[in-house]
């Protein structure tokens, strides 16, 4: 897979992808991630990137011309017909679906944006698809440029050394984790719950998918709204909540 990142701040988005999942898939090629700065492409001696907003206010915006250069170059460097995304605030949603989807294709471009944003007529002429990591305010779009990537990366094959681990991660199947448990059997008073030492492991699926149902219940419960529970899927809800005093949902 080939990722490119339009960023002011290369720096940033080089860091996070030298250790861990992402440092491997880079090491081993199964991703390139190249980065294009409009700085670059900007005309003026003090290589300016960014103005005054028009109607005022305060901060800065992005200027059109060198997006629309460093753009130019991402999409020749790109596989034919690659997206290029922007990541705003304003964007959709980002989530487990959007990289699957991601992780179905060749490759795509990211823009992060800085400052108040990007000029309006580059982002309609320019952008292909906007993207949001979460309902907050962040200094600028590398970090959730590389959460996309880190998302996106974890699912291509041979990047994580045992695969069946991408498909059992939250959101997976549209449920958060089960809890998870590691040696010593008994810490600080608290044992591990008896039924992931027995070996038993049907019991050990039905548990699991019991405390994945009744976490995201707990916690998430708007994804449990958007899932069709079976009627197995069901039973197992209503019993977390019996052993837990609280009156299942209907």
């Amino acid at each position: 897979m080939r990722i490119e990142v339009v960023t002011l701040f290369p720096a940033l988005v080089e860091a996070g992808l030298a250790a861990g999942v992402l440092g491997r898939a880079v090491a081993t090629g199964t991703l390139e991630v190249a980065l294009e700065n409009p700085r670059t492409h900007a005309a003026d001696l003090h290589r300016t990137v960014d103005d005054r907003p028009f109607g005022g206010g305060p901060g800065m915006v992005l200027k059109a011309e060198p997006l629309a250069k460093s753009i130019a170059v991402v999409r020749a460097r790109l596989p034919a017909g690659a997206p290029v995304i922007g990541l705003a605030a304003h964007g959709t949603p980002f989530d487990q679906a959007a990289a699957k989807r991601l992780a179905g294709i060749a490759g795509f471009g990211l823009v992060a944006g800085r400052y108040e944003g990007i000029d309006q007529r580059a982002s309609e002429a320019l952008i292909d698809e906007e993207l949001s990591i979460g309902d907050y305010v962040l200094s600028g779009g590398e970090l959730p440029a590389l959460v996309v990537i880190d998302a996106v990366a974890r699912l291509l094959p041979g990047v994580l050394g045992d695969e069946a681990s991408a498909a059992e991660d939250s959101f997976g199947d549209g449920l958060l984790d089960w809890p998870q448990y590691t040696r010593p059997e008994v810490w600080d008073g608290r044992p591990v719950p008896q039924v992931l030492l027995g070996g038993n492991h049907a019991a050990i699926r039905r548990w699991r998918l019991m405390q994945a149902l009744g976490r995201t219940w707990q916690r998430r419960p708007d994804l449990l709204a958007r899932r069709k529970l079976s009627s197995d899927e069901q039973a197992l809800l209503e019993e977390y909540c019996r052993a837990a005093g609280v009156e299942p949902p209907r």
